[in-house]
């Protein structure tokens, strides 16, 4: 796993994020749609409350199974880093334009795992890391990583996330 540290001030501050993707040879997955009666994203007050998703593999299917006993730690980060792709193929889906993102203010990563687990941080690291390798220092966020006895669908990890937007950016 890869520490984020100094490293994120040398992020050029002209870079967009789309170039910044591009640079990380990421390629953002298609947003699934609503499995309910809600939205993937609310927009309100120069914010952006995007709904829990799920690790959404490379050949399109949600990685499944309890972290800690089907599933190491691992692997599990590498199911937050996809999540997190999802949450900002969400980001770009409900702004059109990923430079209006102005902070990742908090994320809230849930993760499947057996009932002595205690490693959740390190699995949700999974998503941090990559906000911040995408986003710089405006991908720092608080956060919380928590242990669920199940998750929809058996998924591994679900992570939901609070955005500031700024509008009045081109």
């Amino acid at each position: 796993m890869k520490k984020i540290g100094q490293e994120l001030n040398t992020i050029k501050l002209n870079n967009s994020v789309e170039e910044r993707l591009a640079e990380l040879n990421i390629a953002l997955p298609e947003v699934p749609l609503a499995i309910g009666n809600f939205e993937l994203g609310v927009k309100h007050n120069g914010m952006i409350f995007l709904s829990g998703q799920g690790p959404l593999l490379e050949d399109g299917t949600l990685a499944t199974g309890i972290v800690g006993k089907d599933v190491s730690v691992e692997e599990a980060y590498h199911h937050a880093r996809r999540t997190g792709l999802v949450l900002i193929s969400s980001m770009k889906q409900k702004l059109g334009d990923l430079g209006k993102v102005e902070r990742n203010d908090k994320i809230l990563g849930m993760v499947n795992a057996e009932r002595n687990f205690h490693a959740h941080p390190k699995v949700i690291n999974g998503c941090s890391d990559l906000f911040c390798e995408v986003f710089g220092d405006i991908g720092r966020h608080a956060r919380s990583a928590v242990g669920m006895g199940s998750l929809p669908g058996g998924i591994t990890v679900e992570i939901e996330a609070i955005i500031a937007v700024n509008e009045q950016k081109d």
